[in-house]
C-alpha cells in the first residue's frame, strides 16, 4: 500500500524550531520529487518547499526562505523539513506529497500534479 506519513508537528513558541519528517512506504522515493505544502484555516493549500529526487535541487516559498531547509535520505525513504525561527504565521497543517521525476521536470511541485499525499501534521506557533 502506497503511503506517505508526516510526523514531527506540534506546539512551539515563536522563534522555536521543529523538524518534520515524511516517511514513504509501499514505494521508493528514489524516483520522486517531494513537495511540502501547508494549509492554514480558511486559506488555500500552498507549496512551502520542494526537493528533486536526488536532493540536488530545492525550492522555497519566499515566506520561508532562509528559515526552512528541506532534505532527504533516500536510503531511509524519508524527506525532512527543518523549520527554524518559526512565526505565528507558520501555523498550519503541513503535508508532504510525491510527484514522479518525469512530471516534476514539467511542473515542479505544482499542487495539481502531485501523485501521492500524506494526511498532514499540525504545526502551531503560539505566543
Amino acid at each position: 500500500q502506497v503511503q506517505l506519513v508526516e510526523s514531527g508537528g506540534g506546539l512551539v513558541q515563536p522563534g522555536g524550531s521543529l523538524r518534520l519528517s515524511c516517511a514513504a512506504s509501499g514505494f521508493t522515493l528514489d524516483y520522486y520529487a517531494i513537495g511540502w505544502f501547508r494549509q492554514a484555516p480558511g486559506k488555500e493549500r500552498e507549496v512551502v518547499s520542494c526537493i528533486n529526487s536526488s536532493g540536488g535541487s530545492t525550492y522555497y516559498a519566499d515566506s520561508v526562505k532562509g528559515r526552512f531547509t528541506v532534505s532527504r535520505d533516500n536510503a531511509k525513504n524519508t524527506v525532512y523539513l527543518q523549520m527554524n525561527s518559526l512565526e505565528p504565521e507558520d501555523t498550519a497543517d503541513y503535508y508532504c506529497a510525491a510527484i514522479t521525476v518525469k512530471k516534476y521536470y514539467s511542473i515542479r511541485c505544482a499542487r495539481r500534479g502531485m501523485d501521492y499525499w500524506g494526511k498532514g501534521t499540525l504545526v502551531t506557533v503560539f505566543s
